[in-house]
């Protein structure tokens, strides 16, 4: 009353090339998806990435940077791992190196 009739299918009969074409057209949607989601998100990240590193690499002493807290200053001491900003006539900081996200263009600093 409750259960319904189940009616078996007999197995297709094995054919030689299209189980292969078959297994490769459901699969292709998900290459594709791979695909996009390289050249939309993983690509550009890590262009972004290259892009920071080299200006950290390119950072000398006399630049103006702004660093992640939104102050503005120039450098006076470099090193590996942190820096010296002077952010005012005699007033100097140190920060993280990874802390500066701009190099600003000479003279926009006072």
């Amino acid at each position: 009353m409750f259960i319904s009739t189940a009616f078996a299918q007999t197995a297709p009969a094995a054919s030689g090339g299209g189980d292969m074409m078959s297994s490769l057209a459901s699969m292709l949607p998900l290459l594709l998806m791979f695909v996009v989601l390289y050249f939309v998100m993983i690509r550009p990240q890590m262009k972004r990435q290259k892009e920071a590193r080299a200006m950290l690499d390119a950072l000398a002493k006399g630049d103006e940077v702004a660093t992640a807290g939104g102050l503005l200053g120039r450098i006076s001491v470099l090193g590996d791992q942190f820096l010296t900003l002077e952010i005012a006539n005699g007033v100097e900081i140190k920060v993280q190196r990874s802390a500066v996200v701009q190099v600003l263009p000479k003279g926009s600093y006072k």
